[in-house]
């Protein structure tokens, strides 16, 4: 059995978790919203479940949204840059983890350091919450009490009791408020959400600064440019509009602001390593 949040949790059908061609097996996605005083940097907390025992492996994608995340997995939670090019999760076995999905420009407070930096990269969480790393509260700087969390979490079954360790664990860490993070938000929301927007050039005048202006702020808090955030947010609007079944293809190349279907098709293929008409037949 395979299975997602409908979007009965408020917070909408999950966009960039792509359909699998092998679906056997028990997967299953959910997510919940975090504590009121983390919702302004964090989207959401998502718990991924599987149950693969006595059947082949399974390879997940994923188109990544321009978001960090910090994921309670084994053998160490890690930090997960923005990934700029097609995420695949190897799954076997039974296991579970709890991803922290941070707002667009909401990892950088905790990070304390441009995003960029993090693009592509996967590094332990300690570096960011531990000894090394760490810009917040009192308890930032312990490597045992990442470690801690982590497997306190993990041994959970439970979503709203695993959300309740990572506010626990965030809130301990909670950084100075940066007025620059809801401002980002807003910003990479409407690239997502204005499909007639295409050009980074537009982007930037509908938010009233300048297109270097926008291309450093993205620099400092989304990790990844303008130009990727558009190309991303069409690719997966066609994924989302495939998977709830039969799309006019030349039709959405239009609406998303394509020169023809050709090219979005070149598009989606670069990036998911299937054309169109192949994903939506589940192959």
């Amino acid at each position: 059995m395979t299975g997602t949040t409908d979007g009965r949790d408020g917070l909408g059908p999950p966009r960039g978790v792509l359909r699998s061609p092998r679906a056997a097996g028990d997967f299953v996605l959910d997510r919940v919203r975090p504590a009121p005083e983390l919702e302004a940097l964090v989207e959401c907390y998502w718990n991924v479940r599987w149950d693969l025992r006595g059947l082949p492996p399974r390879e997940q994608q994923v188109l990544a949204h321009p978001q960090v995340h910090l994921v309670f997995e084994q053998p160490e939670a890690r930090v997960y840059g923005v990934d700029r090019g097609l995420f695949v999760r190897r799954l076997e076995g039974r296991g579970q983890v709890l991803g922290i999905k941070f707002r667009p420009g909401g990892f950088r407070p905790f990070w304390g350091r441009p995003v960029q930096e993090l693009a592509d990269r996967v590094l332990p969480a300690t570096a960011v919450f531990g000894t090394a790393g760490g810009d917040g509260g009192e308890e930032a700087g312990d490597d045992a009490a990442v470690a801690d969390a982590n497997r306190r979490i993990l041994a959970l079954d439970r979503l709203p009791a695993m959300a309740g360790l990572a506010d626990a664990f965030l809130l301990a860490r909670l950084p100075s408020a940066d007025p620059r993070v809801a401002e980002v938000t807003a910003i990479v929301e409407l690239a997502a959400a204005d499909h007639g927007i295409v050009r980074v050039d537009q982007l930037a005048a509908r938010c009233g600064v300048s297109a270097r202006t926008l291309q450093r702020l993205f620099a400092e808090y989304v990790g990844v440019g303008p130009k990727w955030v558009l190309r991303r947010a069409r690719l997966q609007q066609a994924a989302l509009l495939a998977d709830a079944g039969a799309v006019d293809w030349p039709l959405l190349a239009a609406e998303l602001g394509y020169a023809d279907q050709a090219h979005l098709s070149r598009d989606f293929t670069a990036v998911v390593g299937r054309p169109p008409t192949r994903y939506t037949a589940g192959r």
